[in-house]
């Protein structure tokens, strides 16, 4: 298997560390004065202080616009409920709340949107089983 990495910026790592360690569950690895590294759902995401990158509310899902780019993780459907209801029961505020798209379809799936104290945006899709994630 092989794990993704993405490096983005934030405004506070006390914050980010309160956001994904926190709220998310993710685990700490390394870090210094200006970066931190969390275990993104089993990916390696770097934190560095600086300007997060400019997004708009381009992209198409159903009949919402959401923000682009984004980042985020596919989980297993039980990972995903438990994940969105910790979120849900927390307060964030959601630009796309948790929902079931293309329900009995091949790539049912269901996604949330929200975005880190910093703004970047994110998306945690859930499946029922992996073959659906690039179904057609």
């Amino acid at each position: 298997m092989s794990v993704f990495h993405l490096a983005c910026n934030v405004t506070d790592l006390d914050a980010a560390r309160a956001f994904y360690g926190g709220l998310l569950g993710c685990r700490e690895g390394r870090s210094t004065e200006t970066w931190v590294d969390f275990d993104f759902f089993g990916h390696q995401l770097s934190l560095h202080l600086g300007t997060p990158f400019a997004t708009a509310n381009t992209g198409h899902v159903g009949e919402h616009l959401v923000a682009m780019p984004h980042f985020g993780v596919v989980l297993p459907k039980p990972e995903w409920d438990a994940l969105a209801e910790r979120l849900t029961g927390a307060g964030v505020a959601f630009e796309l709340p948790p929902v079931t798209r293309f329900a009995g379809e091949p790539g049912e799936q269901s996604t949330m949107f929200f975005r880190d104290p910093s703004g970047n945006p994110i998306e945690i899709k859930g499946f029922a089983a992996s073959e659906g994630v690039f179904a057609r």
